[in-house]
């Protein structure tokens, strides 16, 4: 597996294909006008290798979606150009369409996107693995969420390959923050959009996985002092991470 040092003196130039693409976002921003911005408002979910390495991805990936191609799930998509002239076609974690298991049912827990990468965009640790890689984390919006509506419903539990949720007493399920390393694998089974089950107001699944970028941004990165961390609030109705006692943290590379 490849090592993150090259990949780290890469991200902190600015490297002269970044500054072409830059050139490019600026010029293309002047005739779009305001309606396209350089970079996402949030942070974009990213494969193993760039998750937390942001500036480092976008200077280093020419695009050319290897990684989208080499993908055995089929999560990578290419961001669109609504999400930032900078972010377009670099690739993205779209749980909706499936989860990442780390390629450990394809490649023996070696991330294919990663191995494939020719410009060292995507870049993990030594001895990374899909037990200390933290993607993201999962949220529940608990407005929106069947099982905390009542409905009896458990299937982001059932699921969930590393024990990541919890059931309470009244079988409402939590996520359990040094267990969930944001795989997509509740969100991408979440049925709460579907045609019997859609809540009134719901835009999106009640389980939806935060990038790393967001989560720290969020939560910060020291301690957690209670069971349950806040989110953003969206229209005055507050969005809840449930989180169990201390407190997995992100590290280099995204692994611990």
């Amino acid at each position: 597996m490849k090592s993150n040092v090259d990949g780290q003196k890469a991200g902190k130039a600015l490297s002269r294909r970044s500054f072409a693409l830059g050139t490019g976002a600026a010029a293309a921003m002047l005739a779009f006008g305001a309606a396209v911005k350089a970079v996402a408002a949030e942070p974009l979910s990213r494969p193993p290798g760039g998750c937390e390495y942001e500036e480092q991805l976008l200077a280093a990936c020419i695009r050319c979606e290897k990684c989208l191609e080499a993908c055995p799930m089929q999560v990578l998509k290419p961001a669109k150009l609504e999400t930032g002239l900078l972010n377009a076609r670099t690739p993205t974690m779209h749980f909706r369409d499936n989860w990442c298991d780390f390629c450990d049912s394809y490649n023996g827990g070696s991330p294919r996107c990663v191995e494939v990468c020719p410009t060292q965009a995507l870049v993990l640790p030594s001895g990374a693995s899909k037990e200390n890689t933290i993607l993201g984390k999962a949220y529940i919006r608990h407005d929106w969420c069947l099982g905390w509506l009542l409905k009896g419903c458990r299937v982001c539990y059932d699921v969930c390959p590393y024990e990541g949720l919890e059931l309470d007493e009244f079988q409402r399920p939590h996520v359990v923050w040094d267990k969930c390393n944001g795989c997509g694998k509740c969100e991408m089974e979440c049925v709460s959009m579907k045609a019997t089950s859609i809540v009134d107001g719901a835009t999106h699944r009640a389980v939806l996985v935060h990038s790393v970028l967001t989560t720290q941004r969020l939560l910060g990165d020291g301690e957690a002092s209670s069971e349950t961390g806040r989110l953003l609030g969206d229209s005055g109705t507050d969005r809840l991470l449930d989180i169990g006692e201390g407190r997995r943290g992100f590290g280099e590379g995204c692994a611990l």
